[in-house]
């Protein structure tokens, strides 16, 4: 019987918010109707839906006919992609659903710095005659990286404006997967100056297996489910009547509650930072220095020479559930595409943990996990023999070739003052 319970991988899985719960439940009872029926009760049900796009619309600042509600971001991530034929540019950190549609097309991918953050300047020097799709995540859900995508945008915009200009009539489209940042951004469309937007509802305390792409009136969408013609013809099937309602409550849960939980989350990975550098001063923190540039809930950790899976294994013995990237790449136990594009060295990248607060994190929490890391860390210390001056000095031999650098250990910089 372990002493407590301890989740920190909210950044792969959040529990549905209880109120999420309540205004989902009666659509998996008596309101289970199928919104395409002809009768009044199946008119309810897709009254319903309407509403909850609706809301979606609103909170996002957009109008409602632009929403399609999909199984998930990857599908909508894949929606979107489909909208086009030409070149593409993206990151080399985006997640794994962009970098897999993107190799359906010739592409371009952007380098990023050892911080994470995609350049803009790179992007406008990726961008060809042919390029129709940039696609940049609004958040890294690995790094914690928040990128520039307002300053993205305006170099889209300039380069429509040139094409414009020059009677060129091939479009191009800004698509953003804003998935891990609409707990703690804003995803107003029109201020981030997108033409596609997507959503999830599993990483908001909603549910699983809802997600949302938004198009601008400009995006010309192309169905990848063909069948009754529901969501306008471009996602057919029938409408998760349940889940689109819990993703409008999620989203808007997550609005009303962001400034004081991202407050909140990020007091509490400044507790879980120190902690873990009081006992490891050499241990690495990769990410942006900017708090600006951070998701407030995302600590990413390395600790050179031990295997994370290892410390997977011996916190979970003390009931501490932790991440060791991305869940796509840990699955397969393979050092994350995220790592390698920042160039961290492999004997550091396979150390490496990502530790995610959620609403229900406490600082108990923190304190009981942060002391269950230092003690599984030191075990495979002890095990393999190595001391705090060995582990420094490796460390120091690991990042000596790398650029930028890790502002909260001094010694160990991996991080960029962007």
């Amino acid at each position: 019987m372990v002493a407590r319970e301890v989740y920190l991988d909210y950044a792969a899985a959040t529990p549905m918010d209880p109120e999420v719960m309540a205004a989902m439940l009666p659509y998996l009872s008596e309101r289970f109707w199928n919104p395409s029926a002809p009768y009044a009760r199946a008119r309810e049900a897709h009254d319903d839906v309407e509403r909850a796009r609706g809301s979606v619309a609103r909170l996002i600042g957009a109008q409602s006919d632009s929403i399609v509600f999909t199984a998930g971001a990857t599908e909508a991530n894949n929606l979107a992609f489909a909208a086009v034929d030409g070149h593409v540019v993206i990151d080399a950190v985006e997640h794994e659903s962009v970098l897999a549609c993107a190799g359906m097309h010739e592409r371009r991918t952007v380098r990023v710095g050892a911080d994470g953050l995609v350049d803009p300047a790179a992007i406008a020097r990726a961008i060809r005659p042919d390029t129709e799709l940039v696609s940049v995540e609004l958040a890294n859900g690995e790094l914690g990286v928040v990128q520039p995508v307002r300053e993205i945008a305006r170099v889209v915009a300039a380069e429509r404006a040139r094409r414009l200009e020059a009677g060129e009539k091939r479009p191009i489209y800004l698509h953003s997967d804003a998935s891990q940042a609409a707990g703690a951004l804003s995803v107003n469309v029109g201020s981030l100056g997108v033409d596609m937007l997507t959503l999830s509802a599993a990483k908001i305390y909603g549910p699983k297996q809802v997600g949302l792409l938004w198009a601008s009136d400009d995006v010309r969408l192309r169905p990848l489910v063909y069948g009754g013609g529901q969501e306008a013809g471009v996602r057919s099937g029938t409408e998760n009547v349940a889940g689109i309602v819990a993703f409008a409550r999620a989203l808007e849960l997550a609005c009303e509650r962001r400034s004081e939980e991202s407050r909140r989350l990020g007091a509490l990975r400044e507790r879980l930072r120190e902690a873990l550098l009081a006992e490891l001063p050499w241990m690495v923190v990769s990410g942006p220095r900017n708090a600006k540039r951070r998701l407030p809930g995302l600590l990413h950790v390395s600790f050179a020479g031990i295997e994370a899976r290892r410390l997977v294994i011996a916190l979970e013995r003390e009931g501490v559930s932790v991440g060791t990237g991305s869940a796509c790449a840990a699955s397969r136990m393979r050092v994350s595409h995220v790592l390698e594009a920042i160039g961290m060295p492999r004997t550091l990248a396979e150390g490496s943990l990502r530790l995610t607060l959620g609403r229900p994190t406490t600082e108990e929490d923190v304190d009981y996990a942060a002391a269950a890391i230092v003690r599984a860390v030191r075990a495979e210390m002890a095990r393999l023999g190595l001391d705090d001056a060995a582990q420094a000095a490796r460390v120091a031999s690991l990042l000596g070739g790398v650029d930028g650098p890790i502002p909260h250990n001094p010694q160990n910089q991996h991080e960029n003052k962007a």
